[in-house]
């Protein structure tokens, strides 16, 4: 494992907490994060042979900082109601990407950043799901925020009139609800006594 493997999952589990609270700030979120780290991405790859290695880390630092920044410029100009939604949450975007120039992520095949990326927008989306449904009883709500739509304000749909437990949208039920996911994987991928037996018993000398 790479040493900045912990700093990466950390980086990542950070959003995943923080902005999952509904299904709007997490796409939202993810949205940006593919684009600035598809293009951060693209000018690296033109640049980093260019650079030398006392430079590199100011180059990474420098690019991901104005590509964030820009981002959030963008945002901001699309719907206010979003960025302000997504808080300082965006910022880690950049330091994400330096991070992961650090790992070799960029040196790897489109394939596996594409893995990485549909797997981090398929978790957030899963757990902003579970959250607003949770605690808020509804699903999609401010979706037309992403639209930057200028009619009213549309407030997903509401399964329950009296809300949900609050206690999911804030960020202990977010540390609860994700470590119950990855326990019940962990239960379901699990071998069975009857597959381990006979697993003992095909590989017996």
């Amino acid at each position: 494992m790479n040493k900045s493997s912990p700093l990466q999952n950390s980086l990542m589990l950070t959003p995943l907490i923080g902005v999952t609270d509904s299904l709007v700030t997490a796409l939202g979120l993810w949205l940006m994060f593919i684009v600035v780290l598809s293009i951060y991405g693209v000018s690296m790859g033109a640049l980093r042979s260019r650079l030398i290695p006392a430079t590199h880390l100011l180059a990474c630092l420098l690019l991901a900082a104005t590509l964030t920044s820009c981002a959030e410029l963008a945002t901001q100009a699309w719907s206010l109601q979003w960025h302000q939604h997504l808080g300082l949450y965006a910022g880690l975007i950049a330091l994400q990407c330096v991070v992961l120039e650090h790992n070799g992520f960029f040196q790897n095949t489109w394939r596996d950043r594409l893995r990485l990326c549909g797997l981090f927008g398929a978790l957030m989306a899963g757990l902003s799901l579970l959250r607003e449904l949770i605690g808020k009883g509804t699903i999609g709500s401010h979706l037309s925020w992403l639209a930057g739509a200028a009619q009213p304000d549309w407030h997903g749909w509401v399964l329950t009139a009296d809300g949900g437990l609050r206690l999911a949208t804030l960020a202990p039920g977010g540390f609860i609800l994700l470590g119950l996911l990855f326990a019940a994987r962990q239960a379901w991928t699990r071998p069975t006594p009857s597959h381990l037996t006979a697993f003992e018993e095909t590989h017996r000398p």
